[in-house]
């Protein structure tokens, strides 16, 4: 029954839901959320209250989100991310959580294959803005904030502002 559910909502939401208007656009917003947040709800073990889920938004099935938190438009979540409670996301940010090896120089990068996953967790309200980019074996701390553009490459304190390439804290909330 529980892989009947999964594929319901997966197909419900690749063919229908992810292209849907975005939750603010009139007059189908509202309805277009509540159909993601449906699809998502099945497609995902873990997911909390009130998601709101993007149009565009790409996803894997290992992933959970904890309540008030969302995904935003045109995001990429590959692989286990584990979102917490009231988590904003602005448009097109990236989560990766596995990488390609290349520490041997006699073959050639391509063929040394992948890392271990090496799953990402955002803590509660945090807030991650547009084009941010978060690498695997990261842990951004409750009440974070990530600056625009940022990528994230190392564990960012709870309370803390980071931006750049590679980010660094600039402030402290």
């Amino acid at each position: 029954m529980m892989k009947f559910r999964k594929f319901v909502g997966i197909l419900l939401y690749t063919v229908i839901a992810k292209h849907l208007p975005p939750s603010y656009s009139r007059p189908f917003g509202k309805a277009a959320k509540f159909l993601r947040y449906i699809s998502t709800k099945l497609i995902l073990d873990e997911c909390g209250k009130n998601v709101d889920i993007e149009k565009g938004a790409h996803f894997s099935r290992r992933c959970t989100i904890g309540d008030n938190s969302g995904i935003g438009i045109d995001c990429k979540l590959n692989g286990k991310v584990i979102v917490g409670n009231n988590v904003l996301m602005g448009p097109e940010v990236m989560m990766f959580t596995i990488n390609h090896n290349h520490s041997r120089t006699d073959i050639p990068m391509k063929r040394q294959g992948t890392s271990e996953e090496m799953p990402i967790v955002i803590g509660n309200d945090v807030w991650i803005g547009a084009r941010s980019i978060i690498l695997q074996d990261v842990k951004v701390g409750d009440g974070a904030i990530i600056g625009a553009g940022a990528v994230v490459t190392k564990d960012v304190p709870s309370y803390s502002i980071v931006g750049g390439n590679p980010a660094k804290v600039i402030k402290v909330r």
